[in-house]
């Protein structure tokens, strides 16, 4: 009996430790807020093409300084535009944020059966289901609208606090005056 009880043991502590070894520190991304730090946990198993383009983008810091041009109460906090939205960049147009990407190609849908929830994080596209490129969405409530209809990359791990604290929208589509940004995104935990 003795010895089962320590196989056991055994067999959770390792389950314990392999549960913890699934996420490699490049599978987090980083994002400091004017509010603090937030570290979202990344999917590449579900969208891999699509979480691949994230890193690939935060990497060379193209994600830097980029506003959150659509913020909705209650929905979600739209950011990524690395071509209008990034402030200091040579393309920046805050009129025009929203309806950029970045210089890679577009992406085929990688849709799951992953939910959106609060703190889930998602591709934003056009109407094509491929098309989405460099802009993202952190929801701030449940989206079942969303599910399977676009692509998941992540979730919030730490800081949703601060994610409640973006300025949201006060335009017609959640255009926001004077928007918050974020200030640096990195690969890994912070």
């Amino acid at each position: 009996m003795k010895l089962l009880r320590l196989a056991i043991a055994g067999a959770l502590a390792l389950a314990a430790t392999v549960g913890t070894a699934v996420a490699a520190a490049d599978d987090f991304l980083t994002i400091q807020l004017k509010d603090g730090p937030v570290v979202i946990q990344l999917m590449p198993e579900s969208a891999p093409k699509h979480v691949a383009q994230v890193k690939a983008l935060a990497a060379k810091g193209a994600y830097d300084n980029v506003i959150f041009h659509r913020v909705i109460d209650g929905f979600m906090a739209q950011t990524g535009d690395v071509k209008f939205g990034k402030q200091g960049g040579p393309s920046f147009n805050a009129s025009r944020a929203g309806t950029g990407g970045s210089d890679l190609a577009d992406l085929p849908a990688e849709f799951s059966k992953t939910p959106f929830e609060r703190g889930t994080v998602g591709m934003a596209r056009s109407q094509s289901p491929n098309s989405a490129n460099s802009q993202f969405f952190i929801m701030f409530d449940e989206g079942p609208f969303l599910n399977g209809q676009y692509t998941v990359i992540g979730k919030v791990v730490s800081g949703m606090e601060a994610v409640d604290k973006i300025k949201r929208g006060d335009g017609s589509n959640g255009e926001v005056t004077n928007p918050d940004k974020m200030v640096k995104v990195t690969v890994g935990k912070k």
